[in-house]
């Protein structure tokens, strides 16, 4: 059964594997890979507003903050395609759209990205606890090593890992497994922690523990649907898996 802190209405996750099943002892998680936009930080106005600017200068139309939440997760490209009116999906409109969006998403790309509240204690916690924790985004490489360098100033991090061609994206399970071989951990002690079902589908096909956030992109059900095998609705109760 899905467990789901600070929850009174638990509810079952689909397609998931109990503990017993998975041979996962929770005393002995000792690594955490954080997914970056919707877990560890709330990026989306600024992502948002790129790509709006981006869509008006080229005509098109615009989108709002809350149709975006089901438009990211899969990388800046994947973004674009989506955003891009139906009669204009092609490569060439994706490119020059493309090539447009990385430009202002690079300007601004910490002008409103803010760390989700209790993203800080938790991570001082963590710490605190010994236990080793990376960083797996879909975003650019480039991209995610600036935010990160940007708004964790000071964090250890073991590895910092964006989409790049070294690596599938998400939810292949290959820059997960590589992240764990870093930090040298098996992957069943690894808590793989995001906001979709990208993420939800990367720790179950790289063998470790999915946990989902409720406060990033996504609903609740997506999550269930994709096997997170924990809920949480505040980052602090990350801690009562270990």
């Amino acid at each position: 059964m899905c467990k789901i802190y600070n929850d009174e209405r638990p509810k079952r996750c689909k397609n998931n594997i109990n503990l017993r099943e998975k041979q996962i002892n929770m005393s002995n998680f000792s690594g955490v890979i954080f997914d970056l936009d919707g877990t560890l930080v709330d990026s989306l106005p600024d992502i948002a507003d790129a790509m709006n600017r981006t869509l008006r200068y080229f005509g098109y139309p615009v989108y709002s903050y809350e149709e975006y939440k089901y438009m990211v997760g899969s990388g800046l490209k994947n973004l674009v395609y989506k955003a891009l009116p139906e009669d204009k999906k092609g490569d060439r409109y994706i490119n020059e759209t493309l090539l447009l969006m990385m430009r202002e998403y690079g300007k601004s790309y910490a002008d409103k990205t803010v760390l989700y509240e209790g993203i800080p204690e938790l991570l001082d916690a963590l710490t605190l606890k010994g236990c080793k924790l990376s960083v797996l985004s879909n975003k650019a490489d480039s991209l995610t090593q600036k935010i990160v360098s940007a708004l964790f100033t000071g964090r250890k991090f073991e590895v910092i890992l964006g989409a790049s061609e070294r690596f599938p994206r998400k939810p292949a399970p290959d820059a997960a497994l590589f992240i764990a071989e870093r930090m040298n951990i098996p992957p069943g002690n690894i808590l793989y922690t995001g906001d979709t079902n990208i993420d939800m589908q990367t720790a179950n096909a790289a063998g470790m523990y999915a946990v989902g956030v409720s406060w990033g992109f996504r609903k609740r059900e997506e999550l269930e649907e994709s096997g997170a095998e924990t809920i949480i609705n505040h980052p602090m109760d990350l801690m009562e898996l270990l």
